[in-house]
C-alpha cells in the first residue's frame, strides 16, 4: 500500500496564506501525479490542483492565480502554497496520489489522505 500524510492545515483570516504538505510512503511504486481535492460542507469533493511526473500542473478555475502546487520527486512529497484565503475556501483538503507498482507486484494503485481541515474567517 501507498500511505498518505497530510499537514499545514489551520485557521487564518480572510487574505492570508497557508501552505499544506503531503508525503507519500511505501515501497515498490511509482507516483505518475499526485493533487489536492476539497470538501466544503453539503458540496462534493472537488479537484483544487495537481501535477503529474513531468511537471505538469491543472487548477481549479477557483483558485488561478492564488493557489501554487509543487513536487519534490525524491521525497514524493506535494506541496500546495495558498495565498489570498478567502472564507469560500473552507473545507478539508485531501492529498491523493496515483501511480503504478513497480517490485514483485505489478499493477496500478490510488491513495487519499485522511484529509486537513483549512478554516478560513471572515
Amino acid at each position: 500500500q501507498v500511505h498518505l500524510v497530510e499537514s499545514g492545515g489551520g485557521l487564518v483570516q480572510a487574505g492570508g496564506s497557508l501552505r499544506l504538505s503531503c508525503a507519500a510512503s511505501g515501497s515498490a511504486f511509482v507516483i505518475n501525479a499526485m493533487g489536492w481535492y476539497r470538501q466544503g460542507p453539503g458540496k462534493q469533493r472537488e479537484l483544487v490542483a495537481r501535477i503529474t511526473s513531468d511537471g505538469s500542473t491543472n487548477y481549479a478555475y477557483f483558485v488561478k492565480g492564488r493557489f501554487t502546487i509543487s513536487r519534490d520527486g525524491a521525497k514524493n512529497t506535494v506541496y500546495l502554497q495558498m495565498n489570498s484565503l478567502k472564507p469560500e475556501d473552507t473545507a478539508v483538503y485531501y492529498c491523493n496520489a496515483d501511480g503504478h507498482y513497480s517490485g514483485a507486484v505489478y499493477g496500478p494503485f490510488g491513495s487519499w489522505g485522511q484529509g486537513t481541515q483549512v478554516t478560513v474567517s471572515s
